[in-house]
């Protein structure tokens, strides 16, 4: 079997600086509304905590596996919210450390997998994929605590895999949103780093091309677009950085990426 290596140590990478964000705030930080509408600073750690006890126990099968685990709530928001109340009336110190040792403990099993591997998460992907969304995860909340306190936000070589799990989720997207994709068209994804390096996802013969920033596609991947609610409550959002000329959409895939791109169930 071989084992999830270049995922896993990425993963292990954005936990890294997850933990020096968190280190280097203050406790009346916590109590800040974060980027995300209706959401502190502590609940987006409780979330990830939560979430993270949910990825391990899916991993081996344990009674919080999340297809034993979601069912019980009427609607995945309604999840995630339960999953945020567990962290009422916890200091700074147990948020960290109960995200730490679910974290870590996510990063124990996965390193027992192969890349191929099925785990059951939403409608299942591969240990690859399942690597890669839950960096994306710490990278999107991290993302809403940074922006709520005014921090800056650096790219780092993990970019990319965000990049293509917004390219690879895009069907499902166009689903959650109720939009149909057009027949016969494809998307590849021209995206230039701040160094000037360029990532290219999809085919090269696609019909259709989206091109701009590396960064600000991820932010429209995850919809967190700077000086707007995160996410659900801006759907129109990430539109703006078209307008505004930080990305170029060719073809009408391509400006449904844009509008409707989702990274995360």
């Amino acid at each position: 079997m071989i084992p999830v290596r270049e995922e896993l140590a990425d993963l292990a990478d954005e936990q890294r600086e997850f933990t020096e964000l968190l280190s280097a705030l203050q406790d009346a930080d916590w109590r800040r509304p974060s980027a995300a509408a209706g959401w502190t600073v502590a609940d987006q750690v409780a979330h990830l905590a939560d979430t993270e006890e949910v990825a391990a126990d899916t991993l081996a099968d344990g009674p919080r596996a999340f297809t034993k685990t979601v069912p019980q709530f009427a609607t995945a928001e309604d999840f995630t919210a339960a999953g945020c109340r567990r962290g009422d009336g916890l200091s700074p110190g147990d948020l960290t450390g109960w995200w730490d040792r679910a974290a870590a403990r996510t990063r124990r099993l996965l390193a027992e997998r192969g890349p191929e591997d099925r785990v059951a998460w939403g409608f299942g992907m591969t240990t690859e994929t399942f690597a890669a969304a839950r960096l994306m995860e710490h990278w999107a909340h991290g993302l809403d605590i940074r922006d709520a306190l005014g921090l800056p936000v650096h790219e780092t070589p993990r970019l990319p895999r965000i990049a293509a799990l917004g390219h690879s989720t895009l069907n499902y997207a166009l689903a959650v949103a109720r939009v149909q994709r057009p027949q016969g068209r494809t998307l590849r994804l021209e995206l230039t780093a701040r160094d000037g390096t360029g990532h290219v996802v999809g085919p090269a013969d696609a019909t259709d091309v989206l091109r701009g920033p590396l960064l600000e596609w991820c932010r429209v991947a995850t919809r967190r677009v700077r000086g707007s609610p995160n996410a659900p409550n801006a759907p129109n959002a990430p539109s703006a950085l078209v307008a505004e000329g930080a990305l170029t959409a060719e073809g009408e895939l391509a400006e449904l990426a844009v509008l409707h791109a989702r990274t995360y169930l």
